[in-house]
């Protein structure tokens, strides 16, 4: 890495501009806005920003503490800090929005209020728990949870409690949690007040006292943009309503702003987010320049081919953008495979002997991924994996810096960063620093907590051979330095074990090669994704997992949950022509057999609609996916027989003893009460 950035530290501009393509440099040399780059998957997005920053400073064109980078993950700021020091360019804000307007609300909250900022909470959930107590509503873990996104989406929707049973209705938004909208709307504003009274602010509240601090107070907004002319902001596609409130007010009128995208990997509606934003961009700057980067540097065209042909298949949701078309530079790598299970055992062993292969022929276990729709679908591959003696982490569990053992050698490798032999190699002092706290050559073991230790320790050692090699003569202090930048930044090193993630936490990362798990109908898409948006966003989230592969890329379902359990499950609809040897999917097919209805696909529509609204609400109370408790087709089915009885609901395909037993009671009522 030195060799490569070190010419471009120090040397004249245009070796900045040689590095890239001519897309990208398009988008380097684009110095003044309103600049709107489209940036397919791996198509060196933060490679192009980052040069043109880099461009624009060694210009002359920008001041580099003129420029604030925003971007949605400490983790992507960080690489971009990294990027642009390799690059020579220091003092260059790169925040996500939330670190940005906490710097500045702290800055401003004494001049403008007085005192110091309120305490931020950690969590919504004890708040929401009183909150819920005061309306008097009854509330389970799992429904603090659900309101606690709800409040947050209204929040970052910039929709008041007042207006909140209006603006879902217009939507035609689900409840949440089983409570109808006026109750949540009740519950948002007795949130506040609890907040109020325990002087405390939450997260959203950040950008909001802060934009408002902008709006009101001209001479603070006129501190704040004299300081910031330029902006960035990546992954516009995911802007909300109030990020763009806040962008608004940075601004001040202004266009020195360079968005860039992708409308399709758009998967985070669900928290607010709306590439509503990105797509009229040039209807908000009629004059702005759009850039496309479509040249994929990521995978191989097995993979970038598979991904185009996902997209171009996409349904009829309103104001669907058309994607970019992904052109790839790597060179050819092996065919995608397509595997369907027995089971969801099978499937997550047979993952499992296949990952053993990819390391024994040489693939880093680090470089390898496993990645499902929901979270609950870890557990199979767990225990797979450490049946096989394959290490591996969950994304999502404690975060690298704030684990014991982390902390504890940092403070010993503080020490050592004032006492180290200058005569000894860096790399060398830290392994003998680390053998102090547990870390050893060789590995204790494929899991526990002693191996989760020696991971910890190891990542560690494998940082310090990489600072080792990219800066001459580099000592211990420089190890600290870089660790403290990657703390602030929650920017982990890499940790050696492969990776359980779901589809969402999996967005902006890639591994060489990625196995995505249970692409069946109901988790793909998601059973409760009804609507043609939210279907398409549930292709869209497949779209992210496949462009996440370099190299390897399998897809897989299981035909069925357990062992020896009827093979009930189809694969996902969005597969339709794409693997091999399969009839597309029909998700109301008549089904054959002597003890079984035969069926039409023609039913009750209202009925359906009822009866799917029943299982929302099972699914709610239970905290389990709706396609748990009953699927679709079954549903189809029940709408079009109208079954009054346990033994006509026992000739439903999918309809078993112990269906029968939690749930016949009440879908005969249903049927019933319908006129069945």
């Amino acid at each position: 890495m030195a060799s490569q950035t070190a010419p471009l530290a120090q040397g004249p501009a245009h070796l900045i501009l040689d590095a890239l393509d001519p897309d990208q440099r398009d988008v380097a040399t684009a110095l003044t806005g309103p600049v709107c780059v489209l940036a397919g998957a791996g198509t060196g997005k933060t490679r192009a920003v980052t040069h043109r920053i880099a461009y624009g400073v060694r210009t002359g064109a920008y001041s580099p503490t003129t420029v604030l980078a925003v971007t949605f993950t400490a983790r992507a700021a960080g690489e971009m800090r990294t990027r642009l020091r390799e690059l020579g360019v220091s003092g260059v804000q790169a925040r996500t929005f939330h670190a940005a307007a906490l710097r500045q609300m702290g800055y401003f909250w004494p001049k403008v209020v007085g005192g110091a900022p309120p305490r931020i909470l950690d969590h919504k959930a004890p708040v929401i728990a009183e909150a819920s107590r005061r309306i008097g509503i009854s509330v389970d873990r799992v429904a603090v949870r659900d309101l606690a996104s709800e409040v947050e989406w209204s929040k970052v929707s910039l929709v008041t409690a007042e207006d909140y049973e209006k603006a879902c209705a217009a939507i035609a938004r689900p409840q949440v949690a089983g409570y109808d909208h006026r109750t949540v709307a009740r519950l948002i504003t007795a949130y506040e007040e609890v907040k109020t009274e325990r002087s405390t602010i939450d997260f959203e509240d950040v950008l909001l006292m802060l934009a408002d601090m902008l709006a009101s107070h001209p001479e603070i907004a006129d501190q704040v943009r004299s300081q910031y002319r330029h902006f960035v902001v990546d992954e516009y596609q995911d802007v909300s309503p109030l990020q763009q409130f806040l962008l608004d007010q940075w601004l001040g009128g202004r266009n020195e702003l360079c968005v860039v995208g992708d409308p399709s990997q758009t998967i985070y509606s669900f928290t607010g987010a709306s590439p509503h934003h990105l797509l009229t961009f040039g209807t908000r700057y009629p004059d702005a320049q759009v850039v496309r980067l479509v040249r994929d540097y990521r995978s191989t065209p097995q993979v970038v081919t598979l991904a185009n042909k996902l997209l171009a298949q996409r349904g009829r949701a309103r104001g669907t953008a058309a994607p970019l078309e992904l052109v790839a530079q790597r060179p050819a790598g092996p065919p995608v495979r397509f595997e369907a299970y027995d089971d969801d055992e099978s499937e997550a062993e047979g993952i499992a002997r296949e990952i053993r292969h990819l390391t024994t022929t040489g693939t880093p276990v680090s470089e390898i991924a496993i990645l499902y729709r929901t979270n609950s679908q870890s557990e199979a591959f767990e225990q797979a994996l450490a049946d096989a003696g394959i290490g591996y982490l969950v994304k999502g569990g404690d975060r690298f810096f704030q684990r014991k053992e982390v902390r504890d050698a940092l403070v010993l490798l503080r020490g050592a960063a004032r006492s180290a032999d200058p005569e000894v190699p860096m790399p060398e002092t830290v392994r003998d620093v680390l053998v102090t706290t547990g870390w050893a050559e060789e590995a204790p073991g494929p899991r526990g907590a002693a191996r989760e230790r020696w991971d910890s320790m190891q990542a560690l050692v494998t940082l310090a051979d990489e600072v080792a090699a990219r800066t001459e003569n580099a000592t211990v202090s420089d190890l600290v330095l870089e660790l403290d930048e990657r703390s602030a930044a929650q920017h982990a090193p890499t940790v050696e074990g492969v990776t359980l993630a779901s589809l969402h936490a999996a967005k902006g990362l890639e591994w060489d090669a990625v196995f995505l798990a249970g692409v069946s109908e109901g988790l793909m898409p998601i059973s409760f994704a009804e609507t043609d948006e939210s279907i398409e966003e549930e292709r869209r989230l497949l779209y992210v997992g496949i462009t996440r592969a370099r190299e390897f890329l399998q897809l897989s379902y299981a035909r069925a949950r357990n062992p020896g359990g009827r093979a009930s499950r189809r694969r996902t609809r969005f597969l339709d022509g794409l693997w091999p040897h399969e009839e597309p999917v029909q998700r109301r097919r008549p089904r054959a057999g002597a003890a079984r209805e035969q069926l039409t696909g023609e039913y009750d529509q209202a009925l359906f609609d009822e009866l799917r609204e029943w299982r929302r609400t099972v699914a709610a109370e239970t905290d389990k996916p709706a396609f748990t408790v009953l699927v679709d087709a079954a549903l189809a089915a029940i709408a079009e027989t109208r079954p009054t009885s346990n033994a006509a609901l026992a000739r439903i395909n999918g309809i078993g003893p112990a269906k029968i037993e939690k749930y016949g009671a009440s879908v005969i009522a249903i049927v019933e009460r319908a006129g069945g």
